[in-house]
Order: C-alpha cells, then sequence, then structure tokens
C-alpha cells in the first residue's frame, strides 16, 4: 500500500509503491486525537513507525459507531502485497485501489474486508491483477522521475531519455492496455495541478506514440496531488510526488 485516507465520516489513506523504504502517507479527518492515534499506532505496527506519514487532521466530522475499530481491522499485513495502493474509508464506505500480484490474492483481500465488516458497511474491491511486465516497466524506472520544465507539461531532456528508455522495453511486452496517470506536488492551486497532472500524462503519450508505442492501449488520466508517494515538506518529496506512473494491464 501507499496510502490510507480516512474521514469520518471519515476518510483513511495509506498509499505506498513497491519500493523498500517507500512511505505510507495518511491523510484525511478523524474526529478527535484519540482516533487519530489509534490509527497511527496500527498502521505503525503493520509497516513501521520510520515508515508512516501522519497527515490527518482532527474534528469537523463524526464518526459512525464502532468506526475506529473498524479501520483497525482492516489494516493488517496483508495490505503489504498491495502495491501503489490506496485504501479509502469514508464512513461506512470502504474502498481498495492498487496491484496485486494475482487473482487469488485479489479475492483474498476483498473477502477479508467482507469478513471483519458487518453491517452497514460496504466495500468496493478496487484491486487488479498485475500484468507479467509490469515488474519489468518498474525495473526500468528505477527510482526516477520522468521530469518536466517547472511548472509546465514540457518533457526535459532527462525526461526524455527516461521514455526512450521505456518505449524500447514496452515493444517488448504484450499487454491489452497502459495507464499513464500523471501527478504533483501540493504546491499551488489544487485545480490547476489537477489539469496539469493530465495534460503531463498527455505529453507522455504523444511522446510515445512517436516512440512507435500503439495509441490505442495507452490511456492517461492526472490526479493532482491527491496521491502523494511521501511528504510534501520537504523539496526531495515534493520531486518525488511530481511524477508519471505506468500500470501495466492484462
Amino acid at each position: 500500500m501507499e496510502s490510507v485516507h480516512a474521514q469520518s465520516t471519515t476518510t483513511t489513506n495509506a498509499r505506498s509503491p513497491d519500493l523498500g523504504v517507500a512511505k505510507i502517507v495518511a491523510s484525511g479527518a478523524v474526529p478527535d486525537a484519540t482516533t487519530k492515534a489509534n490509527i497511527l499506532a496500527r498502521l505503525q505496527q503493520v509497516y513501521g513507525q520510520d515508515r508512516v506519514v501522519d497527515q490527518i487532521s482532527i474534528g469537523g466530522v463524526a464518526a459512525p459507531p464502532n468506526w475506529t475499530a473498524s479501520v483497525s481491522s482492516l489494516l493488517t499485513p496483508q495490505l503489504m502485497s498491495v502495491h501503489q495502493g490506496q485504501l479509502v474509508v469514508e464512513g461506512t464506505n470502504i474502498a481498495i485501489h492498487g496491484e496485486v500480484a494475482s487473482d487469488a490474492t485479489r479475492q483474498n483481500i476483498g473477502n477479508s474486508f467482507a469478513g471483519v465488516l458487518n453491517e452497514p458497511y460496504s466495500v468496493k474491491n478496487g484491486l487488479r491483477v498485475s500484468a507479467a511486465g509490469q515488474g519489468t516497466i518498474d525495473q526500468v524506472l528505477g527510482n526516477r522521475v520522468v521530469e518536466f520544465e517547472n511548472a509546465s507539461a514540457l518533457l526535459t531532456v532527462a525526461g526524455k531519455e527516461i521514455l526512450d528508455e521505456l518505449a524500447e522495453t514496452l515493444k517488448t511486452i504484450p499487454t491489452k492496455r497502459i495507464d499513464i496517470v500523471g501527478h504533483t506536488d501540493n504546491v499551488g492551486d489544487a485545480v490547476r495541478n489537477l489539469a496539469l497532472s493530465r495534460a503531463r500524462a498527455d505529453s507522455v503519450k504523444i511522446y510515445l506514440v512517436a516512440k512507435g508505442i500503439t495509441p490505442q492501449i495507452m490511456r492517461v488520466s492526472g490526479l493532482g496531488a491527491d496521491q502523494p508517494l511521501t511528504d510534501n515538506t520537504t523539496a526531495e518529496g515534493r520531486r518525488r510526488n511530481r511524477r508519471i506512473e505506468f500500470r501495466l494491464s492484462q
């Protein structure tokens, strides 16, 4: 996982890519300090204290009965098998997204959620099975970020060099779809960041088409600053959050 988002009508947001030192970003709003402490303690127990980034605010929301216990029951080591993931809890509505290695894992996580939650909670299982070539793509990218000119969708020379490598690799991998997802840091206007993230994803698609990748298999989207990879309080954290993700589907 890479993020948990809670809001009570609480949202908990925890996220983490498949990186050894990836951070788990917990964000959203909870009704009181005790609830916040319990959620953070549970995340730290599962992932380790140093990996959990606290962005949870207190107040302005009201939790359903036994909400804290219900959320804590979802935060198990099983989530560590989800990559590029997000768990969103909004009141009694639970949604989990991300990639897993097999359909059995996807079903097991969904079943375990359903097994520990009672009415009126509902679960949306948005997990998907990673395509066989996803690991290869992740290896090519490593920890590198496809870079753009400041506040622009114009690729830098370094960004183009990464995409050159990626294009050659994509030509060797049979896949039905590639999702190109743009992200920004949290600096500036949220609406503008959302538009910029989509424009950057579009730029990447255009560049890959020029390198011989079939346009019909690529789908673009932008999420703005809503899914940070790590903390936005440092320059390095913001740099890593300004990124493009590539997700292959079978």
